[in-house]
């Protein structure tokens, strides 16, 4: 079997984006004295695997309802005819059990066989994560068709992955990890406008109404700013609420200034494609300049 479709299916510049949240859900963690190597692994696996579960799923539905047909930007697998929909079915169905079983392990590791009302919640959560990265837009109710992407984005590539992997080193919730879950998940939320700015005249001969087909490109451009520029002011009020230095992140945010230049001054649609790996980067890069303040701040620099 040629694996090189597939890989190319699994959209691999989506995946840093993903993973960015527990890294920070992790990171706040150690900061509050908790640390598992097992857990950050299995974390990350699972992660990746809900990720590559939603790209796998996103190029099965939306090929076989014919919306990628005429799309900007990276081709997709089905609609291209390399993969055809049994076989990218079958795909979805397996990495949708691969997923589970590392979760389900992840658990575990996390709760024990003393925690059950915790466990029996997270197993529960998990079964969401799949069922929220297949149904993006597989199946006559697809939410992604209804302009529900970035609140799903947002809860689960914000909410669920910062305060979720944290909740699965502490066992309780701090109040402060809703802002940087704010912040990721808006960042998050901005990659995801972007692909829909950049898709809106395709999506709208589709018939999938993003919030970018509802608003118009004028609003979705000003939406852009609020979701990048809010981050950063959250991470800020963090910053100074638990006294650690996050300077290195202002250059992030000198660059994504910049990129909202660009998007501004946009007049094609195709004009839009190349920021989405920028922000996505940028929110990755974000994740890690997190991380390291947390280390300095634990080794006293």
């Amino acid at each position: 079997m040629n694996i090189k479709p597939w890989i190319q299916a699994a959209r691999l510049r989506t995946l840093p984006l993903s993973i960015s949240g527990i890294i920070v859900g992790s990171a706040y963690a150690y900061f509050q004295g908790y640390s598992d190597w097992r857990i950050v692994v299995l974390a990350l696996l699972t992660t990746l695997g809900l990720q590559i579960l939603s790209n796998y799923a996103n190029d099965y539905g939306d090929g076989v309802k014919g919306t990628d047909a005429n799309r900007i930007g990276e081709k997709r697998l089905v609609a291209a005819g390399v993969i055809t929909a049994k076989q990218m079915k079958k795909a979805v169905l397996l990495t949708a059990g691969l997923t589970f079983a590392i979760a389900m392990l992840l658990i575990y590791i996390a709760f024990g066989k003393e925690n059950f009302a915790m466990s029996l919640i997270f197993i529960l959560l998990g079964i969401g994560s799949i069922g929220a990265a297949i149904k993006y837009t597989v199946g006559k109710n697809a939410y992604g068709y209804s302009g529900f992407g970035d609140l799903f984005v947002f809860i689960f590539f914000g909410l669920v992955s910062v305060v979720g992997s944290n909740f699965l080193f502490t066992h309780f919730v701090d109040w402060k990890i809703f802002l940087p879950a704010t912040a990721i998940g808006m960042l998050s939320m901005a990659v995801l406008n972007l692909n829909n700015m950049r898709d809106i005249e395709n999506d709208r001969v589709a018939d999938k109404n993003t919030l970018v087909v509802k608003m118009g490109l004028k609003w979705a451009k000003n939406y852009q700013h609020f979701l990048v520029i809010v981050p950063f002011v959250l991470l800020f009020v963090f910053s100074l609420m638990i006294h650690t230095r996050l300077s290195l992140s202002y250059l992030v945010f000198v660059f994504l200034l910049l990129h909202l230049g660009r998007v501004r001054a946009a007049k094609k649609y195709e004009d839009f494609d190349p920021e989405l790996k920028k922000v996505a980067l940028s929110t990755f890069v974000l994740s890690l300049i997190f991380w390291l303040a947390i280390l300095i701040k634990d080794l006293n620099f």
